[in-house]
């Protein structure tokens, strides 16, 4: 037997040669405090994908995170769960809001399911909607029959026309407006496109793209004539422009109106001193910024303070709807 030493000790004892009985208390130690951890560890995560669903969890999601169907029954039952339809729960008894309502909706039609139409319409701030059924589509899931919910069949649906929103898979402002244009009225449509663009999620390429894909969905033509204001304007340079509105003019037997000589290109002033009338034609891209938008007002201000009545055309109503920029000057003339 080699000598005693520091290293060879007969006292000093190797990991490896854990008694027996240490292993066993050790083991068991670990027994008891694991299923406390993995229980933290799991109310953890439901409160995890509660917040980031708000409020609401599939049963798909509790089943792996290890928690059995007889699991969630109890907690239902304990009144940590609530059940808002098959296999749908929200945490809690607290009243849910729209969202979550959106939400469940979205979790019970399945993992490629998203909000559509009305809905979708209303949860991206675009035209509220007060139906009690929340309108979902869902790949092979058309007609299905779900309380609260209206299961449809999106024709040409891909995922270009999916996105997320605060957690919620729901159609692209562009093709919930095509999908909207089945069911409200021009003007309806027209206030939609419009609080899309105050919003600033309105993108005039996008909705072109849905509009040309969508081949004879029904709302393809009405959204097509409600972006027709939002398509490039005429590229009238100044000459032309006087030219056009001097030819309106003598068209529709409307008095002549001088034309002010001003430095600014994108400023046309026509004017009729005898009634002090004052006509502008705007355009979008060079009366479009906020400095714009301000000085605008002012000079407004300015030339009412003044006397003159001032009136703005757009390039686009002298091009497009001569007649109508008719019968306004001739009822703003006769006064």
């Amino acid at each position: 037997m080699p000598p005693a030493g520091p290293e060879t000790s007969r006292y000093r004892t190797h990991p490896d040669q854990v008694p027996a009985a240490a292993e066993e208390e050790r083991a068991a130690e670990h027994e008891r405090v694991a299923p406390r951890d993995r229980a933290a560890q799991r109310e953890r995560a439901i409160q995890g994908i509660a917040g980031r669903q708000h409020r609401i969890v599939a049963l798909p999601q509790l089943n792996a995170l290890g928690l059995s169907a007889s699991a969630v029954r109890n907690r239902v039952a304990a009144g940590k769960l609530r059940r808002v339809h098959r296999g749908v729960y929200a945490v809690g008894l607290a009243p849910i809001s729209i969202a979550a309502t959106y939400m469940a909706a979205v979790l019970a039609c399945g993992p490629k399911a998203v909000l559509f139409h009305r809905s979708a319409a209303d949860h991206l701030g675009l035209r509220p909607c007060s139906r009690r059924a929340v309108d979902v589509t869902a790949p092979g899931r058309a007609g299905k029959a779900r309380p609260g919910i209206e299961v449809h069949r999106a024709k040409g649906l891909d995922e270009r026309d999916v996105q997320t929103v605060r957690g919620i898979p729901c159609t692209t402002v562009a093709r919930t407006l095509l999908d909207l244009a089945t069911t409200i009225d021009k003007t309806a449509l027209e206030r939609a496109v419009e609080q899309a663009e105050k919003l600033r999620i309105f993108d005039l390429a996008a909705v072109v793209d849905v509009t040309t894909r969508a081949g004879n969905h029904r709302g393809a033509t009405a959204l097509g004539e409600a972006i027709a204001t939002y398509t490039p304007e005429p590229a009238f340079t100044r000459s032309e422009l006087e030219k056009r509105f001097l030819a309106l003019c003598r068209t529709a037997g409307v008095p002549m109106p001088r034309t002010n000589n001003v430095t600014k290109a994108d400023e046309i002033d026509f004017t009729w001193p005898d009634r002090r009338l004052m006509v502008e034609a705007d355009s979008l891209r060079h009366h479009g910024t906020r400095a714009a938008f301000e000085r605008d007002r002012r000079r407004d201000q300015q030339l009412t303070a003044a006397g003159w009545r001032v009136v703005r055309f757009t390039w686009r109503q002298v091009d497009e709807t001569p007649a109508d920029v008719a019968a306004t000057l001739r009822l703003l003339l006769a006064t």
